[in-house]
């Protein structure tokens, strides 16, 4: 079966689902893109890795990582395999150090979790894309995108814009940061992230 590697387009909450979110994912090299619905734990696994955040304790995903790492063994690749009745299936691709390659099933959100960490691809299987796909096509006026590039029909997900509150718009960049930090060590990283991205616009202005 043909492969199409993926790259992560971005993460938004869900308003189908309460407490959940969409991982949106696009094709490498088309213009399609693949959505897939995640629980919120799992989210913020993802979403602190991509956003550069350490948490104070490991999370189970650096765990594994820890865990392959000392034991020499790495991740090449992470596959998301089937599509069964709207439930996704991943494995993740590994290798140790005598060279051989074991299969692991995994699910997608924890596959993807573990790919961020080891920076390895990610794939899919032509027939996924072709049936949970989502084609862009900036000339259909027909169907409108939002900005994460999900018809407006079938929406799943919306960026949420973040933005100083009156009591945060008095503090100062050290005093921010000061929270931002507090804010990791309470593993609050929902609140790390507005803070991080109202610091990231107090110094580009």
């Amino acid at each position: 079966m043909k492969k199409v590697e993926l790259e992560i387009a971005g993460l938004s909450y869900s308003h189908t689902q309460s407490g959940a979110y969409a991982l949106v994912f696009n094709e490498t090299k088309g213009n399609r893109r693949l959505p897939i619905i995640i629980g919120g734990t799992e989210a913020q696994a993802i979403a602190i890795e991509l956003e550069g955040m350490t948490p104070s304790r490991p999370l189970t995903h650096d765990l594994f990582k820890s865990f392959a790492e000392e034991f020499a063994f790495t991740i090449q690749e992470v596959i998301i395999y089937n599509l069964i009745e709207g439930i996704f299936f991943s494995k993740l691709i590994c290798q140790n150090k005598d060279g051989n390659t074991v299969e692991i099933d995994s699910r997608t959100s924890d596959a993807v979790a573990i790919a961020v960490r080891f920076k390895c691809p990610i794939f899919t299987y032509e027939f996924i894309l072709s049936s949970a796909g989502i084609i862009l096509d900036e000339e259909d006026s027909e169907n409108p995108t939002d900005e994460a590039g999900l018809p407006k029909e079938i929406e799943t997900a919306t960026p949420i814009e973040i933005s100083d509150s009156p009591s945060e718009s008095k503090m100062s960049i050290e005093e921010l940061e000061q929270e931002l930090q507090q804010a990791i060590e309470a593993e609050d990283y929902e609140r790390a992230s507005q803070l991080r991205d109202i610091i990231n616009s107090r110094n580009s202005n």
